[in-house]
């Protein structure tokens, strides 16, 4: 063997060792088919969909504000605890913004049926804990019904819903994360926009955020407890709650990672569950006979 022959040998079992090395992707769209069943047998079959939606944040943030925020920490969590992560999924409630541009609202059939679609595919192709990970408001509800009504048929895969919006319930914030002043938090607001300008700072439009007001008006007067359809729109028409003007990348920051951390301890303790498997196929086995269930 020559010198130059020599050379190109080392060179290409270099190449050849680091693409062995080279640690698969979390995403599913940039997987192979192959990668895809190795990701999926690394991930203990816990797979990821996060949830966002594409409506109005105000006058400073995108459209896919939600969509963007909630991948990007999906994601990144995924990177500390490995697991597969869904793609772009924004097929949610969001009726309420239906009087603005470009927010896009889905017919609440097609909501459950295609979230319904989406998770038998995802635990046909593998993944039997499924997370869906929430990243908008207006689908809090969605996913408890949708949670619940996993029940009404028996099934090979477990769904965990993660409707928490921030960090673990009841954890302490560091001072990075903590609001400018009061009342400038809500949607579109102060936080919502420190998170984009963490996540996506180029699609932040930071000088445009006083161009409209996001003050409650309070248009209803009814008893605490009560609620109709149109309950969001009476208080917020602009579809802006809050007050961005003061949004910081440092905050933004702050909490994303606040964010990141808690998906990661989701994702850990949903590998861990032996439980939520066991008991669910214990129940599907009893509905099938309820008069043997023991009373």
């Amino acid at each position: 063997m020559t010198t130059c022959q020599f050379r190109i040998f080392s060179l290409v079992v270099a190449c050849s060792a680091t693409c062995l090395a080279q640690p698969l992707s979390v995403k599913w769209e940039e997987l192979t088919a192959s990668d895809f069943a190795q990701a999926v047998r690394q991930s203990g079959g816990v797979c990821l969909l996060p949830f966002g939606i594409i409506e109005k944040h105000g006058p400073a943030g995108p459209l896919g504000t939600d969509l963007i925020n909630v991948r990007h920490s999906t994601v990144e969590a995924a990177k500390k605890e490995y697991a597969v992560v869904f793609p772009e999924y924004y097929f949610g409630q969001i009726f309420e913004a239906r009087h603005q541009p470009g927010t896009i609202a889905y017919s609440t059939r097609l909501q459950l049926d295609l979230l319904q679609e989406t998770a038998a595919e995802m635990g046909r192709n593998g993944c039997s804990k499924i997370v869906i990970v929430n990243g908008h408001g207006g689908n809090t509800m969605l996913l408890q019904y949708f949670a619940q009504t996993q029940l009404d048929s028996a099934k090979d895969y477990v769904v965990y819903a993660y409707v928490s919006l921030g960090g673990p319930p009841g954890a302490s914030a560091p001072a990075a994360a903590a609001a400018s002043g009061p009342n400038v938090d809500g949607h579109a607001g102060e936080g919502e926009i420190a998170n984009v300008m963490a996540s996506r700072p180029d699609l932040v439009r930071l000088d445009r955020s006083g161009s409209q007001s996001g003050a409650d008006l309070r248009r209803l007067d009814l008893p605490a407890g009560v609620m109709t359809g149109i309950n969001w729109y009476a208080r917020f028409p602009n579809h802006y709650a809050g007050n961005s003007t003061r949004a910081t990348a440092v905050r933004g920051e702050a909490t994303m990672q606040m964010r990141i951390d808690s998906i990661a301890n989701v994702i850990r303790a949903v590998k861990a569950d032996q439980t939520a498997p066991r008991l669910q196929k214990e129940f599907f086995d009893a509905a099938r006979q309820p008069l043997q269930t023991r009373q």
